[in-house]
């Protein structure tokens, strides 16, 4: 164990008050890479270690399931057994209280927990049970749903207080069906994991009670990102002892959209009267150039309690701003600079990482990445435990932990195929409604349903491979049971086929058994079901794993995680920010500016493009604001393409001055491109590669990942020279020279 002193004495003095601060309601302002962690681990170590507190008295809530393993590695490391002790996300914890006692509410104890796509489809059928026929009515629905159940609203209580719009009727009859159809399913939605649990605070005191008594030091990590229901909890929770920790940070508030109020962390000292105040301004991860960026940025919002973060690391390189012709030279540009600083130093492509404000942009950084042999992965997208293959396999291991759960029977009935087509289906729900009882329940009474002998008979098989799944799941963990699943079924027949798509699918499967594998590993004593909570439960950044590839990401994905060189991507206006007229909405994108630029350690790139291809159409973009805002330290204008925003002007080629960290571009503009007239030399890439000079058109070269193509057009030269190659089945690439992993075919 970890001698607590000389834990204390690794700390500043701004991070050493609150930790020794153990009474009452504290708030801690924690600027961007400003040892937020330290401070509250260090805090339980002390209340555990000093105060002799037990670890079953603490609660620490954290964002990310990622962030609580951290948390218990670091505690366990100092304070050693932790056993007892409570540190998970919010809806970790409320899952936790609800298994406990969710039956006083009128649900059974194994209720599923609907993800967003389960969600959707549960209320598709409920339009189809009200006839409704409206794609962006279900949409709006989705929307109202979430956001009354964040604001703790009963369908009776969302109508009240909305009579006034025009489709008040029509959201408080598919609200009410939808609540319905969850209870009969036995299941809850993430929005429900939450409200539930107030409702049963408030419906049973004595629950409430219980837990508040429990926790006498209560720690929330990301204070700024709660909604009105978790702050009420958080309130009930408090209320005996009255000590709240709370950590966050105004400046970094990015998910209204989820229902967080930024209000929760302004207004703090106003609920918790006496509340003690701190902030933390000393940065340890980015350069002083970095966070002169940051703070000139984030001046411009009005609602934050204010803060400047300051840092004793180096000055640091100029933060570089890029305008390309569009987003395809945009990514080529990143891609080269990858390529660069990794020549000329010891940086990995694990060091890198691309932002951007909408998962659409990735496309043109996989093409480029592609062209240019850079490993990557994306993150903010389609995650891992939403895709098809591996949510069928889990609908399995869901209906027989929940008998009650008809959308997981649905698409367990229904995957591989087996002859039980839609109408089939259609009447057995019809069947088990009138019995009120789960579809997998009524499987008991098939003959009285009036099917015919061969469906009946294809049931009752499909029934007796469920019933010993469910034997299974009560005696094995989950590895075994999804191998007897996959075993059972024939699963991965479907596959068999060998295309990229099936070898793609049968890898997800494959790593679903491996996650499986880790989590009872890592859980001793688990059951199937602690699995199927921890699946369903998972985030975004829980998927960012160790490995050396270079990270794509929405920069709601990634907040919390830092990178040594950060590219900021699409820096127009109506994509970082959005469109938007409302000022809350745009101090929100200023906020996600932030965040992104303060993920950076060492170099921050902006990037930006003359047009680009989105939703159909190309469009000629205008720079973004933030870019406007950070002049002052950006040094004068961003270049662009001639006047007008970029509109229109001739395009331009510049060699770029490496020791001022960038690199060739082709068709685009670096913010030091005045710079490149002095001629520097750049390093030698490959001893080995044929000159340039030897490119020419008509030649064929090999490529890496494309194979054998023909060279159809040259332009530039130098470093500078681009290669237009024709390959077979794929089509022509533009490709750098330089950088791209092809050798001349001789």
């Amino acid at each position: 164990m970890e001698n607590i002193q000389r834990l204390m004495s690794k700390l500043n003095k701004d991070q050493i008050e609150p930790v020794l601060d153990t009474e009452g309601a504290v708030l801690v302002i924690a600027g961007a890479g400003s040892g937020k962690t330290s401070v509250l681990t260090t805090r339980i170590a002390h209340l555990i270690v000093d105060k002799c507190v037990s670890p079953e008295n603490i609660l620490a809530i954290t964002f990310t399931n990622k962030a609580a393993n951290e948390m218990k590695e670091r505690l366990m490391k100092i304070v050693g057994n932790v056993a007892g002790m409570w540190v998970c996300t919010i809806h970790s914890m409320c899952v936790k209280i609800l298994r406990s006692a969710i039956s006083l509410i009128g649900y059974d104890k194994n209720f599923t927990i609907y993800d967003e796509t389960d969600k959707e489809k549960a209320l598709k059928r409920v339009f189809e049970d009200l006839a409704i026929k409206d794609d962006k009515l279900l949409k709006t629905a989705k929307n109202i749903i979430s956001n009354a159940k964040n604001d703790c609203l009963s369908p009776e209580e969302w109508k009240k207080e909305n009579l006034e719009f025009n489709l008040c009727e029509q959201i408080f009859a598919v609200y009410s069906a939808y609540e319905n159809y969850l209870k009969s399913n036995n299941a809850l939605d993430f929005d429900d994991l939450l409200c539930k649990t107030y409702e049963l605070f408030v419906r049973c005191p004595e629950i409430a009670d219980y837990y508040a008594d429990k926790f006498k030091y209560i720690h929330i990590d990301e204070f700024q990102d709660t909604n009105k229901v978790q702050y009420l909890i958080a309130q009930r929770l408090s209320l005996k002892h009255g000590n709240i920790f709370v950590v966050g940070d105004e400046d970094q508030s990015i998910y209204s959209w989820r229902g967080a109020k930024v209000e929760n962390i302004l207004n703090f000292d106003d609920v918790y009267r006496g509340a003690k105040i701190y902030k933390l301004e000393r940065n340890y991860r980015s350069t002083k150039k970095i966070l002169e960026l940051a703070n000139v940025i984030i001046d411009n919002n009005k609602m934050r309690r204010g803060k400047k973060l300051w840092t004793d690391n180096d000055e640091g390189v100029r933060v570089e701003t890029f305008v390309g012709n569009d987003e395809n030279n945009e990514a080529q540009y990143v891609a080269i600079q990858i390529k660069n600083l990794m020549q000329r130093s010891d940086m990995k492509y694990s060091d890198f990482a691309v932002f951007m404000r909408i998962n659409a942009l990735s496309r043109a950084f996989e093409q480029e990445f592609t062209k240019y042999g850079i490993p990557y992965k994306i993150y903010g997208g389609f995650r891992f435990f939403e895709r098809k293959e591996v949510k069928d396999l889990l609908s399995y291991v869901k209906v027989v932990i929940n008998p009650k759960d008809d959308e997981s029977f649905i698409r367990a009935v229904s995957t591989p195929k087996r002859g039980i087509g839609d109408k089939t289906i259609a009447e057995l729900r019809e069947f088990a409604v009138g019995r009120k009882c789960g579809m997998y329940e009524c499987l008991d009474d098939i003959d009285e349903a009036g099917f015919s002998s061969a469906v009946v008979r294809k049931l009752t098989i499909f029934k007796l491979m469920l019933d010993e799944f469910k034997e299974t799941a009560q005696r094995e963990n989950s590895v075994f049971l999804l191998k007897k699943i996959i075993e059972t079924t024939s699963f991965n027949d479907m596959f068999a086929e060998k295309t990229e798509e099936n070898r793609s699918r049968l890898m997800n499967i494959n790593e679903l058994l491996n996650v499986a594998e880790l989590f009872h590993k890592d859980n001793e004593g688990a059951n199937v079901s602690d699995f199927v909570n921890s699946v369903t439960l998972s985030s975004d950044t829980d998927e960012i794993t160790d490995g050396d590839f270079v990270t794509v990401a929405t920069i709601h994905a990634v907040k919390g995680l830092e990178f040594p060189c950060v590219f900021v991507s699409g820096l127009d206006e109506s994509i970082l920010p959005v469109a938007s007229r409302e000022a809350d909405e745009i101090e929100e994108e200023r906020r996600l500016m932030y965040v992104a630029v303060t993920r950076a350690k060492q170099r921050l790139y902006l990037t930006r493009a003359i047009s680009r291809y989105l939703y159909g159409q190309r469009s000629f973009m205008t720079p973004s604001r933030f870019l406007k805002e950070g002049q002052s330290v950006l040094g004068g204008k961003t270049p662009t393409f001639g006047d007008n925003n970029g509109v229109r002007g001739e395009k331009k080629s510049y060699s770029v001055d490496i020791d001022d960290n960038s690199t060739t571009s082709s068709h685009g503009y670096s913010s030091n491109y005045a710079k490149s007239m002095l001629n520097r030399s750049m390093p030698k890439v490959n001893e080995n590669r044929a000159n340039s000079g030897e490119y020419a058109i008509g030649i064929k070269v090999a490529h890496k990942k494309f194979g054998i193509g023909t060279v159809v057009g040259i332009k530039g030269s130098g470093d500078n020279l681009i290669a237009d190659v024709a390959f077979k089945g794929i089509g022509i690439k533009s490709l750098s020279v330089k950088y791209a992993p092809m050798e001349i075919v001789k």
